[in-house]
């Protein structure tokens, strides 16, 4: 197939670059890792999206996830228009806080009360303030190969060693920063123990995705992450789920409830808010007890709790609720996967497709499970060529070899059979051609 016509995308996107950075809002968004013009989006509906030029593409993006029902589900529409006719913004409580709040909290049990903010990225920074006031630490332990968003503590790469401080990997973040940022490798419970023991009674929380998705898909074993929780306990620190990819996404009480861990504070993102600007972190009550204006921890926010998101994650959490839902996405998402598994092994392709629940990820090597972001090969050649003849054919995933891809309610199994060809297809000309 022809190249297709993205000429609406080009002139946007040349207007665009005198406007923003890179002529984008967001890095990734810039198609810097594929190469080729970004397509600018006009519409979405189901699992379909339609570009400016109006092509239109099987969707598995799902804007990096949230959109778990598809594009313009009906319910979630209805209910956003019957908030904004109310009002788009108050800046003052409203009855669908409690609501949500109260859906949420009835089904995850090990969290006591919330806090709703606006992104994953302030989530996770206000869940850090809150882990170092509650403890009076100041270190904390992350993971080389987890993404928590862009606050300043966590801009952070490994070091020259296994347990090291880090050093900043942005322009802008204070070496002061960085160095109370301990970044470890994944799957390796012994530098966890070793960085507890060169830095005693300092390190107030790990912080992990417990199912890492933003460099790859870099599953976890159980026991590494059960033991994560027992040096928390041990140590007297805490331990923090970011959640703000795997949350609601891998079920309703996320990897927390898929591998019955209770980490001791956990971050959501804009899937509660149906793929509107939202997020929150939660918390036993006697550490959320800590936060403004019960407590110590200050934290704010003019659009925290918005009406009109609120109203949005209601009618999205229901429809999660019911009956076989999560059970029904992961058999599709096997499906899928398979299907496109057994011709790369048919074909002796060096690709494995890695999943979990409803996410996938194109793994362009013949390991059959990475647990590292060091076992990912830094050659996205063949990715970046798959990416644009899948572009050119209609299916539309996260425009980097390191994003994953997702399933929605949306995507039916003719859709699915549709662009499991597609990907066969290209996957043909790439290693045959």
């Amino acid at each position: 197939m022809e190249k297709r016509i993205q000429k609406n995308s080009e002139e946007l996107f040349i207007k665009a670059k005198k406007y923003f950075p890179g002529g984008v809002n967001s890095p990734v968004r810039a198609f810097r890792s594929v190469g080729g013009t970004p397509l600018f989006i006009k519409s979405g509906e189901g699992c379909h999206i339609w570009d400016e030029d109006d092509n239109q593409y099987i969707d598995f993006c799902c804007s990096w996830g949230p959109l778990i029902l598809g594009h313009n589900h009906p319910k979630v529409f209805e209910k956003i228009v019957y908030t904004l006719k109310s009002g788009s913004s108050f800046g003052a409580p409203t009855y669908l806080e409690n609501e949500l709040a109260e859906l949420i909290l009835k089904e995850i049990t090990f969290i006591d009360k919330l806090r709703f903010v606006s992104s994953g990225t302030e989530a996770v920074m206000s869940a850090l303030r809150l882990a170092r006031g509650f403890t009076k630490r100041n270190k904390i332990i992350k993971f080389d190969g987890c993404y928590h968003g862009h606050s300043d503590s966590l801009l952070v790469k490994a070091g020259s060693g296994l347990v090291t401080l880090g050093t900043s990997s942005s322009a802008g973040v204070p070496e002061s920063f960085a160095n109370q940022t301990i970044v470890l490798p994944l799957h390796d419970i012994e530098t966890v123990k070793r960085a507890f023991k060169e830095n005693k009674d300092e390190i107030a929380c790990i912080i992990i995705e417990p199912i890492p998705a933003n460099n790859g898909l870099l599953i976890q074993d159980k026991e590494y992450l059960h033991e994560l929780r027992t040096l928390c306990t041990e140590e007297n620190s805490l331990l923090i789920f970011d959640e703000v990819i795997s949350g609601f996404r891998v079920g309703f009480t996320g990897a927390a409830g898929y591998y019955d861990i209770k980490p001791d504070i956990v971050c959501y993102g804009k899937i509660i808010g149906g793929g509107l600007p939202v997020g929150a972190y939660g918390a036993s009550e006697e550490i959320m007890s800590n936060i403004s204006p019960d407590g110590p921890v200050y934290q704010a926010g003019t659009l925290s709790g918005n009406p009109v998101a609120m109203s949005a994650g209601i009618a999205q959490l229901e429809e999660c609720l019911k009956p076989n839902f999560y059970e029904e996405l992961e058999k599709k998402t096997k499906y899928f996967v398979e299907s496109i598994q057994s011709h790369c092994q048919k074909n002796a392709y060096p690709v494995n497709m890695m999943s979990i629940a409803s996410i996938f990820w194109f793994n362009f090597s013949t390991k059959k499970h990475i647990y590292t972001a060091e076992e990912i090969s830094g050659d996205t050649s063949q990715f970046n060529l798959l990416y644009h003849k899948l572009l050119d054919n209609g299916v539309y995933f996260g425009p980097s070899a390191y994003e994953v891809g997702f399933v929605s309610a949306a995507h039916t199994v003719e859709k699915l059979n549709e662009a499991s060809k597609i990907i066969c297809n290209g996957l043909d000309e790439i290693f045959i051609n």
